[in-house]
């Protein structure tokens, strides 16, 4: 997959210090990200595809299951038109 993930515009990542949680700021919508989503997608820059992305994850979590999960989370973000 040579996809470069990035945000759509008006939408924006934040980190609620109080929830302790990354936060996608959607025009009239907030979606609370949960785990290493926020993680995630603070590597959706359009510079990095999607390969990138979850070989970066891998060295920085070698145990994790990076490979089957991440691009199935991104694949979420864009159907929901979050990503493009």
């Amino acid at each position: 997959m040579s996809w470069r993930p990035v945000l759509r515009r008006g939408i924006v990542l934040r980190h609620d210090r109080v929830r302790g949680a990354d936060l996608l700021l959607l025009p009239e919508r907030v979606v609370v990200l949960h785990g290493g989503g926020g993680q995630v997608v603070r590597l959706c820059d359009g510079t990095r595809a999607v390969e990138d992305i979850v070989t970066e994850l891998g060295e920085r979590h070698p145990n994790a299951p990076v490979a089957g999960e991440v691009p199935a989370f991104l694949a979420v973000l864009r159907k929901e038109g979050w990503l493009t």
